[in-house]
């Protein structure tokens, strides 16, 4: 049966308006002084216009003289309350006053109407605006009243389907999630051997890993409703408001069985509680603990599984991730360099890709990359390949939108001084030379003296292979490599800018995680402060000191005693190569960028080979 699409008149405000503007439309045709001759006149000039016989026509409308000369000319005037024409003239000769058509025209009529009309505008008016206040107070109730919805959202099955197919680089993941799909499609089989239904799990993992992806397949892979929201569109500063919208969500999700609630970023109402400077009781703890009584309530037969994604691991309270409740934790790292290759084969599959183009290649150049990096990556690769209006996505257009990606844009118009260009390239050389020279450190990619985001000049180094573990050796070297550009500034102009200052600051944090995490020091095997840092009270007001004075003097030792060593190093391995030093330096100034290809040319002492134009 067909819905009566009912047509909405115009509001009774509205009309009000309407009326008020038709009543002011009335008096102004109505009320005389609507229709204005060209000119205005005193009382004496009438006088004296009549008394030179050039009058010819007079109405009088209450006070309102208007009158027309023998040319067609109107003009007006106004005379006392109740002063009458003829008294207005007297003294002037009669057989002048007697020549003049004189109109008297009766208004007590309009001014009834007239004042009616100015008492019932107002009148409407304050109506109209007490309808206006009780209307926005109605609707200001309704909105209190929605307060308590869940704003969950169902995703539609059949439209935007996602499934495992649409996941890479996840492999271990996805092998825990199966079990998940398989539950939902064939619940009878695990309860027929007594296994209980899984509750939640938890997906931890870096910004841009997948985690959201991974919940849509699993809703898709299992064919069933898929809601989601954000922890934080649970948080009101209402009291009271997040735990109904809890109520609600489970509620909706319960009616819809089996199916899948899915948490994004869960830690922003799943913190630990009493950690606030005002103490435990709050409007997030009162949702966290509605949370955690909606998963303990679920009935054994009902097929709901609450999933969640956090970065945060570490922020969240301990009840959540209690057996019964988020019963599986899923970590989904970053992908290894297999991964990061069937990632860019998935974002590949709809865009129109050049021979040239290795996807093996670039999964090797982007060591550290996320899923979504290397999304961005190939549309960044996209946009530049539709720009210059080719056909196809080239290995260039990638390198270019790798460069941009990791280093940041060119600012090509930053313009940069004779002197700063040379002290530049000073500096990355430093860094590119020393880095080379040991064999602790990546590979050198790219140097360049191109201001690209914040910094002047840039040295890229790119791993071989993933790591996922360092030694002391390499610590040092790498520690070295990036002294390499403050070396560099003493050996050539025998003191520093400030340019380095970005380099101290990842030296100092290298050589004091030596020292306080991983027990590469004199101290021992030993770890020292508390790394996790209390979020709700600021890093520094809620970090942990576990060791003395007397400890904390000998940590700053140890410290210096790395980066001194580092500079050392670094130092004497640019000596080393002072001319291979100085002659790359050179030739970075004169082509502003050096690849890698180019940078091993030169360190063996080859000349390059002039690009054909």
């Amino acid at each position: 049966m067909a819905k009566s699409i009912k047509k909405k008149g115009p509001s009774p405000l509205i009309s009000i308006l309407i009326v008020a503007l038709l009543v002011s439309a009335i008096y102004s045709i109505w009320n005389p002084s609507s229709k204005t001759p060209s000119e205005k006149v005193n009382i004496n000039q009438f006088v004296a216009d009549v008394e030179s016989g050039e009058v010819i026509e007079v109405k009088v409308e209450d006070t309102r003289i208007t009158y027309t000369l023998s040319n067609e000319t109107e003009k007006y005037t106004y005379k006392e309350r109740g002063q009458t024409v003829n008294e207005v003239l007297e003294g002037t000769p009669e057989v002048r006053v007697k020549q003049l058509e004189i109109e008297v025209v009766d208004t007590s009529g309009k001014d009834v109407w007239l004042n009616i009309g100015l008492a019932i505008v107002p009148f409407m008016l304050i109506i109209g605006f007490l309808y206006f206040m009780m209307r926005g107070a109605a609707g200001a109730n309704n909105q209190a009243m929605s307060f308590g919805k869940s704003g969950a959202r169902l995703h539609d099955k059949e439209k935007g389907k996602t499934s495992f197919k649409d996941v890479a680089g996840v492999a271990e993941a996805k092998e825990e999630l199966e079990e998940v799909v398989d539950f939902l499609k064939h619940p009878s089989k695990y309860r027929a051997m007594g296994a209980k239904i899984p509750r939640g799990a938890m997906l931890i993992g870096a910004p841009g890993t997948g985690k959201t992806l991974l919940a849509r397949a699993v809703a898709g892979e299992a064919n069933v409703p898929f809601f989601t929201i954000s922890g934080s569109e649970f948080v009101e500063m209402f009291v009271g408001v997040g735990a109904s919208r809890v109520r609600d969500t489970f509620k909706k999700a319960k009616r819809n069985a089996p199916c899948i609630i899915f948490i994004d970023e869960i830690d922003a109402v799943g913190r630990k509680r009493g950690a606030g400077l005002g103490g435990g009781h709050d409007e997030r703890e009162q949702t966290l603990n509605q949370i955690l009584t909606e998963m303990d309530g679920f009935e054994n037969e009902t097929s709901v599984i609450v999933m969640a994604a956090t970065n945060r691991p570490d922020v969240l309270d301990p009840a959540l991730l209690r057996p019964g409740r988020f019963d599986r934790r899923i970590v989904v790292d970053k992908p290894s360099m297999q991964g990061r290759e069937e990632i860019l084969e998935v974002h590949a599959r709809n865009k129109p890709m050049a021979k040239n183009v290795d996807l093996k290649l670039v999964a090797g150049r982007t060591p550290g990359f996320t899923g979504a990096d290397l999304e961005n990556l190939l549309n960044e690769a996209a946009i530049r390949a539709a720009k210059y209006g080719q056909k196809e996505i080239t290995a260039n257009d990638i390198s270019e939108a790798i460069e941009k990606v990791s280093l940041g844009p060119e600012r090509k118009s930053h313009i940069m001084s004779d002197e700063e260009k040379k002290l530049t390239a000073y500096h990355e050389m430093g860094h590119a030379v020393v880095g080379h020279a040991l064999a602790g450190c990546n590979p050198v990619q790219k140097v360049t003296i191109i201001p690209r985001g914040m910094a002047l000049g840039v040295t890229w180094y790119t791993p071989e292979k993933d790591e996922y573990s360092l030694s002391k050796e390499k610590f040092q070297h790498r520690m070295a490599a990036a002294l390499g550009g403050y070396a560099a500034e003493e050996i050539i102009y025998g003191q520093v800018s400030t340019g380095p200052a970005s380099d101290l600051q990842k030296v100092t944090q290298m050589a004091r995680d030596m020292v306080t995490r991983y027990g590469m020091s004199k101290i021992g095997p030993i770890s020292l402060g508390d790394q996790n840092d209390e979020v709700f009270l600021g890093k520094d007001f809620g970090h942990v000191k576990n060791y003395s004075e007397e400890q904390a003097a000998l940590i700053d030792k140890e410290v210096k005693h790395f980066v001194e060593s580092a500079h050392k190093l670094a130092k004497d391995t640019l000596k080393k190569h002072d001319k291979t030093f100085k002659r790359l330096s050179k030739a970075l100034l004169k082509k502003e960028s050096i690849d890698r290809k180019e940078f091993l040319e030169l360190f063996e002492g080859k000349k390059l080979k002039k690009k054909s134009a």
